[in-house]
């Protein structure tokens, strides 16, 4: 068992958030609010977004000596304390892509480094669901993959072509409020987890 300065020092630590955008457009809108996220982001904790659009399609004879790019991107969700999906909605579920990025973060299943791992998930489309079929697919894939979902709040940008501008900033105050909520209740929910496993 630690001391408890040592546990004191470790809720204290600064909360790293491992961020993924399901969308590899330019000018995703989930990517748009993954870095409006990132902006948010309360003192004491960073958004450090994480690419998977170089991440080849998942083979597991490849699994035991993975490419350097999975080797890279496991090596970044395993160093994080906490992940924060922005999902887009295809074919009413997620992206091929984000599937990919999660089978290689999966595999093996005793190497997983998405067990035990705090999740908040948030998704915009030009649609009027905001991709809430997509998030609630991303949810059970969560039981098998041993994760802690936040419940709420719950972010499903609606029509997000009205809440983003041409350059990608998003400007509506009232989806920038529930982001920012999103984030604090995440590092919230962290240290939550952190004081229940600590030693």
């Amino acid at each position: 068992m630690g001391s408890p300065d040592a546990i004191i020092d470790l809720m204290d630590d600064i909360i790293r958030i491992a961020g993924i955008a399901g969308s590899l457009r330019k000018r995703s809108y989930n990517r748009a609010a993954l870095l409006a996220a990132k902006n948010l982001a309360p003192a004491g904790a960073v958004i450090e977004v994480v690419e998977i659009g170089t991440l080849p399609l998942f083979n597991d004879d490849l699994a035991s000596a993975p490419p350097p790019a999975v080797t890279e991107f496991r090596r970044a969700i395993g160093g994080a304390d906490a992940i924060l999906f922005s999902t887009p909605e295809y074919n009413y579920s997620i992206s091929g892509v984000l599937k990919n990025a999660i089978d290689w973060g999966s595999r093996p299943p005793a190497e997983s480094v998405w067990a035990r791992k705090p999740a908040a998930i948030m998704g915009a489309s030009g649609g009027l669901l905001g991709t809430a079929r997509a998030q609630y697919h991303l949810r059970q894939m969560f039981v098998f993959l041993d994760m802690y979902p936040l419940n709420r709040p719950e972010v499903m940008i609606a029509s997000a072509g009205k809440k983003f501008d041409a350059q990608g900033s998003l400007t509506d105050d009232d989806t920038r409020r529930r982001i920012g909520e999103l984030v604090q209740a995440l590092v919230t929910w962290t240290k939550q987890l952190r004081r229940a496993f600590a030693p």
